[in-house]
């Protein structure tokens, strides 16, 4: 049944990107706030056709930028769908058949690591996503991870967003099962995506699962940070503290990263 389930699902998913991508490739939406558009409507049918349903806590923020831990692929579906965004992401993945391709013509701010003129390159484009009002959502964990831990977050990404002085909302996201989807079937091993697991594989199991509910909570303030643009390593820590306080009110305790903030 689950096989047949998964089949069935991901014809219907293959649909939605034909649907979509041949949208992109007719219309070619030249703003950013056009491409946001695009993308939030398709991840809102995604996440209606796969049978996902939601909790939100709070409500996103209009501009600026929102951080959030990273449990997978299904995060970037889910903050697209609930709101029109941009996204800050890794620059391997504009090079994924099909998916790269829409992550460029949604709007993504690509970031190469390592790269000559990277750091300035996310510079410019972190800035002229900021400047469009839209929030730009990435992850400062700068990976996924089975959703029992909170990495320490990664500076480089959240400085070029206080260097443009705009402001930091924490959300913090979880899934659950409502419906059994059978003995051995978790939500840690087979919906949040982390590790070393082929991603189409990944995705074929994951269509199969039955009674799919995230919850998403937002921060009611942005962050007020009390390290400067010289402390990047505490300011990084001081939103991870943002994050990890939403994620206790959901009833999970992460240890904290101990990192001396300075006062003044």
């Amino acid at each position: 049944m689950a096989f047949v389930r998964s089949v069935a699902r991901s014809f219907k998913l293959a649909g939605y990107f034909f649907i979509y991508s041949v949208e992109l490739i007719v219309k070619r939406p030249a703003t950013r706030e056009a491409r946001a558009d695009w993308l939030h409507r398709f991840c809102a049918r995604v996440l209606k056709g796969m049978g996902i349903t939601t909790t939100v806590i709070g409500k996103p923020p209009e501009r600026g930028a929102l951080i959030s831990n990273h449990l997978g692929y299904v995060d970037i579906v889910l903050y697209a769908g609930l709101h029109p965004c941009v996204f800050c992401s890794k620059a391997e993945i504009a090079k994924w058949p099909v998916l790269g391709w829409m992550a460029k013509m949604s709007g993504t701010v690509f970031v190469e690591r390592g790269a000559g003129g990277s750091a300035q390159k996310a510079k410019e484009g972190m800035k002229a996503a900021v400047d469009t009002g839209l929030p730009i959502t990435f992850f400062p964990e700068g990976t996924t991870t089975n959703g029992k831990e909170l990495l320490p977050f990664k500076s480089g990404l959240l400085y070029q967003v206080l260097a443009a002085d705009a402001p930091v909302t924490a959300a913090f996201v979880t899934y659950t099962f409502t419906q059994d989807n059978g003995p051995g079937i978790t939500v840690e091993d087979n919906l949040n995506y982390w590790g070393e697991t082929p991603i189409l594989g990944h995705i074929f199991r994951f269509v199969a699962l039955k009674g799919v509910h995230a919850e998403v909570r937002f921060a009611p303030h942005p962050i007020q940070f009390v390290a400067d643009l010289d402390h990047r390593k505490e300011a990084a820590n001081e939103a991870r503290e943002a994050v990890r306080a939403l994620a206790a009110e959901a009833g999970l305790d992460f240890p904290p990263v101990s990192v001396e903030i300075p006062t003044a």
